[in-house]
């Protein structure tokens, strides 16, 4: 990897995505949780609207958070990986503004929203934990509306397909991978990228022709990182370091 590309995007601590660790999700699950709830892939683990009286720690699957507009279009604005915590609103009296469905059959904990306040208090390391995780979300949203809004089809796909990959990579640091799972389809990919199926359906094969990627079957092959990381328009040093799990340096 020679890591040429031009830099316009994320910058992070080296942490980047790396869900709550094992330790730090069973003092959260055993002291806090009201019972684990398994969901079937397709089912919403709360809708647009809900008043968010729990809180889930997504443990096991993939789920996409999600708006819809009034003719039904969908966009996802997020996909929560293990580790994610799920369902926090702005206020005792909000409403959630999106939606969260379970693209995969998946396990959570849930805990009461309503003893936040205590966790706060009483698990100082971990709210702080949480709330860095918070503003990657904020990070990553200011980065899907930035795709959205000025990034060609191409450049859309390969960055959504990079950090998918850099953050299930970040759960195994120190291991060097080159493919993974990705449970998701053309359409998916669509509704996060705002793009229709043919369109995706015609960068992932101009892409997989050219030696980027490869996605087949749901699961996707990293074939070029560099050329990757170029096209999804990414800081060079900041990619490889997640691709090739080492902090930057």
């Amino acid at each position: 990897m020679n890591g040429r590309a031009r830099r316009g995007s994320r910058g992070d601590d080296g942490g980047s995505w790396i869900a709550p660790s094992s330790a730090d999700q069973h003092r959260l699950v055993s002291r806090y949780r009201a019972g684990d709830r398994k969901i079937e892939a397709g089912r919403d683990l709360f809708s647009i609207g809900s008043s968010g009286g729990a809180i889930f720690n997504l443990l096991d699957g993939w789920v996409a958070l999600y708006t819809l507009l009034e003719d039904g279009r969908r966009q996802i604005v997020q996909f929560a990986l293990p580790g994610a915590v799920l369902g926090i609103l702005p206020s005792k009296r909000a409403q959630a503004t999106f939606g969260a469905q379970a693209l995969t059959d998946v396990v959570v904990s849930v805990i009461p929203a309503a003893v936040l306040a205590s966790f706060s208090r009483d698990e100082p390391e971990i709210t702080m934990r949480l709330a860095r995780s918070l503003a990657r979300d904020c990070s990553m949203a200011y980065d899907r509306m930035t795709s959205i809004g000025r990034r060609s089809a191409r450049e859309r796909v390969a960055h959504l397909l990079l950090e998918l990959f850099t953050r299930y990579r970040a759960q195994w640091p120190g291991t060097r991978i080159e493919e993974m799972a990705l449970p998701l389809t053309q359409e998916q990919i669509g509704d996060a990228t705002g793009l229709t199926f043919v369109h995706v359906n015609r960068v992932l094969s101009a892409m997989r022709k050219q030696g980027v990627v490869e996605f087949h079957y749901r699961r996707l092959r990293i074939l070029d990182p560099d050329r990757l990381i170029e096209v999804a328009g990414v800081d060079p040093q900041m990619a490889l370091s997640w691709l090739e799990g080492r902090s930057p340096g």
